[in-house]
C-alpha cells in the first residue's frame, strides 16, 4: 500500500528507527522549528514522508558535514527559497512559450524594445 508523499502516517518511534534518531533527539528539532509533523485527534506526532526525507536532510547536514543547527535552519530555507524560485521561474517560461505559440498562430512577430530596435538600425542604443 502507498501512500500521498505528503501524508502524514509515521509515529516518532518508527522514524525515529528509520533515521536512527532518538525519540527526544526528534522533538527537540521540532521545538526549534525544523520539523513540523502533524497531529492526531490524541495529539500523537505523526510524520509524512516529506517529513521523514527533511530529518534524513538534518541528520546528513548534522553528522556527515558538521553543520550546527542554526546553519540547518539557514540551508533549509535557501532550499525552501530555491524551490520556490525554480517553480516561479518554469511557470514564467511556460507562459512565455504560450504567449509565443500564440503569437506565432496568429502570424505576428515578437516587438522589439527599444534598445534593439535602434542597434537593428545602426543607430546608437544610448
Amino acid at each position: 500500500m502507498t501512500f500521498p508523499h505528503d501524508e502524514p502516517v509515521f509515529q516518532i518511534s518508527v522514524v525515529a528507527r528509520m533515521v536512527g534518531l532518538h525519540q527526544q533527539t526528534i522533538r527537540s528539532y521540532e521545538r526549534i522549528g525544523l520539523l513540523q509533523p502533524a497531529r492526531s485527534q490524541g495529539n500523537t506526532r505523526l510524520f509524512s514522508r516529506e517529513d521523514v526525507e527533511r530529518l534524513q536532510q538534518v541528520v546528513r547536514l548534522v553528522n556527515d558535514l558538521g553543520v550546527n543547527l542554526a546553519g540547518v535552519e539557514v540551508i533549509l530555507q535557501m532550499r525552501r527559497q530555491i524551490e520556490e524560485m525554480q517553480r516561479e521561474l518554469a511557470q514564467a517560461r511556460a507562459e512565455l512559450e504560450a504567449a509565443r505559440a500564440a503569437l506565432a498562430q496568429r502570424g505576428g512577430r515578437p516587438a522589439q524594445d527599444d534598445n534593439s530596435a535602434a542597434q537593428g538600425r545602426g543607430g546608437d542604443a544610448r
